[in-house]
Parts: C-alpha cells; sequence; structure tokens
C-alpha cells in the first residue's frame, strides 16, 4: 500500500519532508509543505464563532437559512464581511433554478382490500414529480422478483408494448435512471408511475426499503412515488390491483448566488475548496453545513492571515441550493470553459464535518472501496487525507463518491476531487462504535435535516480533526508545484455512474 501511495505522491512530491515539528511520518510526507501553523490556527473555537453566527441568523429568519430566503442572504452576507475582514475580494455568482415544493401526496388501494398508505413511510412522491390524482388499474413492467433480481424493468420502450394506456406502470428500481423508465412509460400512455426498490444486495446500498428519488428537472407529466420492494413485489402479485396514486407538486424561482473568494496564486491550477451554505427549509443546519462552510471560511481567514501567498490560487467556495439538488455547485462548473476545467486542479468538497455519533469518513478516490472512483487524480485527494490521519494516530475510513454532496458536477467534468463527510441519517455500525466510540446503531447525526440541528448538534472533538484535515490538505494542493495527476490535460469523460444527487437516488 505504501509504494503504491508513493508513487501516486510522485507527481506531486517536491522531495522535501514535513518538518520535524510537524511530527508527520516521512510515510505521509505528502509534497513536503509543512501544515503545522496552519492547523494550530484553524481551531473549534474559531470555527464555533462562525457557527454562533449561522444559528443567530436562523434564529432571525423562521429557523431555517435555506437558499432563497432572507436567512441564506444574512448567512451570505457574514461570510462576505468576515472574508473582506481577512483582505479578500468576495464575488457573488447569481443564478435561478426552478425549486421543487410538494403540497401533498397519497396512496391508498382501492381494490382488493382496501388499504391507506403512509407517507414517508410506505411511499414517498419524488422529486420533480408531476401533479396528479389518478385511481386506476396497475401493470407491472417487466420486474424480476426471483434470485438475484436482476432487473432492467422500464429502460427500454419494448418493455411497454403492450401497456394497457392509462394504468398506473409499476417498476422495478435497476439499471437506468428513475427519469428513463418514467419517460418511458409517459410515452406508453402510462397516468402515473410507481418506482420500487430492486431487492438485491448490494454492499453500502439499501436496494431493500423505501425508495427516495429523484427525476430532476423537468417536472415529470404524471405523479410518481418510490416504495419498498417489500410493497412492490405485493402490488406486482396482487390480481385486479387498483390504486389511488395523488400528488400535488409545483415549481417555485429561486433566486440566489454562490460567494466565491480568492487567494493569490497561479490561476492554472485552481483550487475549489467548498461546501454549501445553505441549509434546508426545516432547520438551521449548522451541522448540514454549517460545519463544513464554518471550516473553510476559518481556513481562509486563517490562511490569509499567514501573509505567505500560496503558490497557486485557492478559490473557497460557499454553494447555495445544495439542499434542492447540488444546483450551485452545478452551475458553478456549467460556467467553466474547457480551458477554465483545465485549469482546475482539484475540488476539495466539505459536508458535514462535525457530526455527534461521528464517523471520521474519507471520500473514495480510487473506487478500491465502492467501485465508483473519481477522476484521475482523485486518489491522490484520497491519500492526502488518509495518510494525515494515519500520521494523527487518528482512525477514517472511505464513503462512496457516490452524487450525494457538491463534488458531483467537479468529477463529472474531469475535475479531480476529494473530502470528508462524518455522517448523516445513516445508523453507526457495531465495528464503527468500536472504533470511534458513540452508539452502535443510531444515527450519525440524529437531527441530520431537522429543526435541532443546531449548534448543539455539533461534536467539537471530530469538529477540530476535521478542521485540521482540512487545513492540511487545503495548503497541501495550495502549494502542490505540478500538476495533480489528471488535470494536466483537463476535461476528463468524467464520471457516469453516480447513484444519487443531492440525497435523493437518481437510479
Amino acid at each position: 500500500m505504501q509504494g503504491n501511495r508513493a508513487k501516486r505522491f510522485a507527481a506531486i512530491a517536491t522531495g522535501a519532508a514535513l518538518a520535524v515539528a510537524v511530527g508527520v511520518p516521512a510515510a505521509y510526507a505528502d509534497n513536503g509543505t509543512d501544515t503545522a501553523d496552519l492547523r494550530d490556527a484553524v481551531s473549534a473555537t474559531g470555527i464555533s464563532e462562525h457557527l454562533e453566527a449561522f444559528q443567530a441568523i436562523a434564529d432571525a429568519n423562521n429557523g431555517n437559512r435555506a437558499a432563497g430566503t432572507a436567512g441564506h442572504v444574512a448567512s451570505a452576507e457574514y461570510v462576505e464581511a468576515q472574508l473582506r475582514a481577512a483582505g479578500y475580494d468576495p464575488v457573488r455568482q447569481y443564478f435561478s433554478y426552478d425549486q421543487y415544493v410538494e403540497h401533498s401526496a397519497s396512496l391508498s388501494q382501492v381494490s382488493p382490500n382496501p388499504t391507506v398508505y403512509v407517507d414517508q413511510t410506505d411511499f414517498d412522491a419524488m422529486d420533480y414529480s408531476g401533479s396528479g390524482d389518478v385511481t386506476t388499474s396497475v401493470t407491472a413492467v417487466d420486474v424480476n422478483l426471483v434470485g438475484a433480481r436482476a432487473s432492467t424493468s422500464g429502460c427500454e420502450a419494448t418493455d411497454f408494448a403492450a401497456f394497457p394506456a392509462g394504468n398506473i406502470a409499476l417498476i422495478q428500481r435497476g439499471t437506468c435512471t428513475f427519469r428513463v423508465k418514467v419517460d418511458n412509460a409517459v410515452a406508453a400512455g402510462a397516468s402515473g408511475v410507481i418506482i420500487f426498490n430492486q431487492g438485491n444486495v448490494v454492499p453500502g446500498d439499501d436496494r431493500e426499503g423505501l425508495l427516495f428519488g429523484t427525476l430532476d428537472l423537468p417536472q415529470a407529466p404524471v405523479p410518481v412515488a418510490g416504495i419498498s420492494y417489500a410493497l412492490g413485489e405485493t402490488f406486482a402479485t396482487t390480481a385486479g390491483l387498483v390504486l389511488r396514486l395523488q400528488v400535488d407538486a409545483t415549481l417555485t424561482t429561486i433566486n440566489t448566488f454562490n460567494v466565491l473568494a480568492d487567494s493569490a496564486g497561479r490561476a492554472d491550477r485552481t483550487v475549489v475548496v467548498g461546501g454549501h451554505l445553505d441549509s434546508v427549509a426545516e432547520g438551521p443546519g449548522i451541522n448540514d453545513n454549517g460545519s463544513g462552510t464554518a471550516s473553510i471560511l476559518e481556513t481562509a481567514i486563517q490562511l490569509a492571515a499567514s501573509g505567505d501567498a500560496p503558490e497557486n490560487r485557492v478559490r473557497f467556495a460557499f454553494w447555495s441550493g445544495e439542499e434542492d439538488g447540488l444546483v450551485g455547485s452545478d452551475y458553478y462548473v456549467s460556467q467553466l470553459t474547457k480551458k477554465d476545467i483545465k485549469n482546475h486542479a482539484v475540488n476539495l468538497n466539505f459536508d458535514m464535518v462535525g457530526s455527534t455519533n461521528f464517523v471520521r469518513f474519507v471520500y473514495d478516490g480510487d473506487g478500491d472501496a465502492f467501485g465508483t472512483k473519481g477522476p484521475k487524480g482523485s486518489d491522490v485527494v484520497e491519500d492526502v487525507f488518509v495518510d494525515f490521519f494515519a500520521s494523527q494516530g487518528l482512525a477514517s475510513e472511505p464513503t462512496a463518491f457516490d452524487g450525494r454532496s457538491d463534488y458531483f458536477g467537479f468529477i463529472n467534468n474531469g475535475i479531480p476531487a476529494g473530502g470528508l463527510f462524518t455522517g448523516a441519517e445513516d445508523p453507526k455500525t457495531v465495528e464503527q462504535a468500536a472504533i470511534y466510540g458513540g452508539t452502535a446503531g443510531a444515527p450519525l447525526d440524529p437531527c441530520y435535516h431537522q429543526a435541532c440541528d443546531t449548534i448543539d448538534n455539533v461534536n467539537l472533538e471530530v469538529l477540530e480533526q476535521m478542521a485540521d484535515a482540512i487545513a492540511h490538505a487545503t495548503l497541501t494542493f495550495a502549494e502542490t508545484t505540478s500538476a495533480i495527476p489528471g488535470t494536466a490535460k483537463g476535461g476528463g469523460a468524467g464520471n457516469t455512474n453516480l447513484q444519487f444527487k443531492g440525497h435523493s437516488l437518481l437510479k
């Protein structure tokens, strides 16, 4: 393993070892940058001051800092003021998007055996579902309920060759995106679509439970809901099934902006250090993602205070619209020319780095743990974090590069990326509790996307550890004197196998 890492670092190494005072073994030397002073300066104490400000802003603005609201604007104004005081010249990157707003949804079995199903427990209207209220027969489309349950259900137009127009299409998860399945069903005359989980075994991926999916824009023309494998299997094997599916949903135009601030340094090796500033509407979002953006902000402030101009430009990015589907970071990347993409060395993404029941997760840049890797060079980013934690005697483990955060647009455009994460709604395993402490079986963040995601929902001990890693990686890549493998030619095909876009499944 160390031999492979040494080869990876050869492309960026300067040959120097870390200073003895840093206490980092030569095996973890990265490019020789001494990051001790910046790590000492970026502390949980300083970060907490920003978190207190975000909490106060949410308290004064209906309890949240969601994109398009006064709470987000006030959060951005706070960040901008802090950056200006540190000597930066922050700019706003404005954009608009159509936010999906669900007003109501219901699902019931009309016959046989009338049953009312519970929203968010038995079913969930997919993001960007169309509106409609249909009561009709259900037709299963090319489903597979046996063996490994391999499924291409709904992925080809031919799957609907004998589909009765006007029926609700019952489709199984698998192979293609939910959007492809829905578009094919609509073309065949379906009045509604229900997609059930696949029911197969994929490590690290729930293929049995309730399906929370997104169709992405544009809004579908018919109502669409996700359900569990068990309920889907029941529907598929019930003769004479008639369901009522109702969704009332609209699109609301959101006008918002990203905040960007640049250091000095080579623009042809730009290091984007980013995280989302917006919260969900349900709460103040102090861990998700005040913890990430406050850590980035404090790193920017202390980097400027050091008085040392970095070799490469560092662009500190505070994204908006993440909670509605990674909109702000996607917009940023969409505005880059091919030359701009070439000039982006790496994206470091920090989304939730203070979870109370934490695990120290590092994005699986090389794909060896989960099979979905980032563009070439993402393995280097992973190793910088992994080796840093090891040098501090701290355990870490990989987390899937599956599309759940703002790195999505970067890796889809061939820009190497990586970052840190301390966990969201997933339960901590017994094995993780033995390594990191905390409570097995409880969510890593028990207040994920809830009103209780307040200043009390942040573990300051892990926040300090993650802040050290953030400062270390930021300065390491800021001082890299040669291109990270994968960025010398820029561009790239990107990763086309992402399972999520934000917190909702794509496929």
